[in-house]
């Protein structure tokens, strides 16, 4: 006696959504509220009417780019070419400062060979810290950084 088959259906019972065509901020994936920066055109929140003057939050992805990155910085003082070839960003900060600003969260793309340093040791705090802007709050005295 012969089978008759069955006739098998491709549906399946979880299709595929499609891919979120939405941007996201490349700094911290929030969808939303968002603008391409000058520098490099990624997204990034458009939040820096949020922020406080004065506060050194760091809670801006618009801000922390532009001002904490060597992406950034090429492009606000409008050297030629690429950020990561430019001789004048090279030579405008000590050499901690440009690996920190190469190769710190606010990047969309990281230095890729950073140069290597001796860290310089802070003498009234006698400890290497990592460099930073804003205010160290030791006991009873502020320290700009």
């Amino acid at each position: 006696m012969a089978r008759r088959q069955s006739a098998i259906t491709t549906k399946s019972r979880n299709p595929a959504k499609p891919p979120d065509a939405a941007p996201r901020c490349g700094l911290c994936g929030k969808k939303g509220n968002l603008r391409k920066t000058e520098c490099c055109t990624n997204w990034v929140c458009d939040d820096e009417a949020s922020y406080v003057a004065f506060s050194y939050a760091r809670n801006s992805c618009d801000r922390n780019h532009r001002r904490f990155t060597l992406c950034g910085s090429h492009h606000t003082e409008e050297h030629p070419g690429t950020w990561q070839e430019c001789a004048a960003c090279r030579g405008g900060f000590e050499t901690e400062m440009y690996v920190h600003f190469g190769t710190n969260e606010y990047n969309f793309e990281k230095l890729a060979n950073p140069p290597s340093f001796e860290p310089k040791r802070c003498e009234s705090l006698r400890r290497g810290d990592q460099p930073r802007h804003g205010w160290l709050l030791p006991a009873r005295r502020a320290i700009l950084v």
